[in-house]
């Protein structure tokens, strides 16, 4: 089983968007549709959520016009408004207004050897029933940079890499300071690293340029740095890897004045045992074959690190979760090695290359 693709032919945002709209266009609906179920159950009303939608939009237009432009063609070629695909985009931001905390997310490695590029893995849970959102999207922009990036159509980034050698993972936070007051979402922060940045610094910059209302980290990776930048409205922070070049991240705050406003880990203390895991597998995230970093990755809960998720059909939707892709960075070929499914499912016929 593979993600369905789309590369872009367009490189004007507007005209991208819509030609991305128009191709994907069930798939964003269906995103839009499987996320305000999300919303209703975790207790949003449709008045609200039009609400932050268009709040969102307007933090995007003010921080980054072409994105905003870009979300506007996509819902044109979806055949829906504007505010509904800003809705798909700020996912994030809207979870953290209605305060919704559940058991599931990421987990991520990087590990920069002596001597080759970097080797990173990780792991996207999400809820089952978007378990089709994904895509595996390609674009070109004006300047020649090619973008790849695994995200959710609709949405305009989320983990990727770039022909400028510069890759991204992406994981969830929640903070204290997070509120209902709509900034710019952290996916689009994504993708204007994933456009602009060469380096951590500049990654960096560009993080702390937005205000936000929701956290997240992205963890920036280039041929010799990385940093995984925690964002929340309480500030910027970017934790560089240990001495032997290793960097973990699971969903809380690494930075010690931001993980004094620790929100997820406080209700969910299971991305403690995740990273724990990660710590005592090091050797087998540091492998060059991505099959065997996503191997080592492999935990089930009751045995041990929840780190590969499958949901409980029991619970309602907002409290369901599962890994839906495993995800590599190929960073000299500017290339993304995808999964869909957990660890568990791993084989080395099972990979996808983007």
């Amino acid at each position: 089983m593979t993600f369905p693709t789309f590369t872009s032919s367009q490189t004007d945002p507007r005209a991208r968007g819509k030609e991305l709209g128009t191709h994907l266009r069930e798939q964003v609906t269906a995103n839009l549709t499987g996320y305000t179920d999300l919303f209703t159950v975790a207790g949003a009303t449709a008045g609200q959520v039009r609400a932050w939608g268009e709040r969102a939009l307007e933090a995007s237009a003010a921080w980054a016009p072409p994105l905003a432009e870009e979300i506007a063609g996509i819902a044109a070629g979806a055949g829906l408004d504007p505010w509904q695909v800003a809705v798909v985009n700020a996912r994030t931001e809207i979870l953290a207004g209605i305060d919704m905390v559940g058991h599931g997310e990421c987990s991520t490695s990087v590990v920069l050897p002596k001597d080759g590029p970097p080797r990173t893995v990780q792991t996207w849970d999400w809820h089952d029933h978007l378990r089709d959102a994904p895509v595996l999207w390609e674009y070109e922009q004006a300047s020649g940079r090619v973008v790849r990036t695994f995200t959710e159509a609709g949405t305009l980034a989320k983990i990727g890499v770039t022909s400028a050698g510069l890759g991204v993972h992406f994981n969830i936070l929640r903070h204290d300071s997070d509120s209902a007051d709509l900034g710019v979402p952290v996916h689009l922060i994504a993708r204007r690293i994933l456009d602009e940045a060469s380096t951590v610094e500049e990654a960096t910059e560009i993080a702390r340029s937005a205000r936000v209302s929701a956290s997240t980290v992205i963890t920036v990776v280039t041929e010799s740095q990385a940093a995984s930048i925690e964002i929340s409205p309480a500030g910027v922070a970017a934790i560089p890897p240990g001495p032997d070049g290793v960097l973990l991240h699971c969903n809380h705050f690494l930075d010690p004045d931001l993980a004094a406003g620790e929100r997820h880990a406080t209700e969910r203390p299971g991305t403690y045992r995740r990273m724990r895991h990660l710590e005592e597998h090091v050797e087998g995230l540091s492998v060059a074959d991505v099959n065997g970093r996503a191997l080592a990755m492999l935990s089930h809960e009751p045995d041990g690190a929840p780190v590969c998720a499958h949901p409980d059909l029991s619970q309602p939707i907002n409290q369901r979760w599962e890994t839906v892709a495993t995800i590599g960075l190929d960073l000299p070929a500017g290339r993304l090695r995808v999964h869909q499914g957990g660890p568990c499912q791993v084989t080395e016929a099972t990979w996808q290359t983007c």
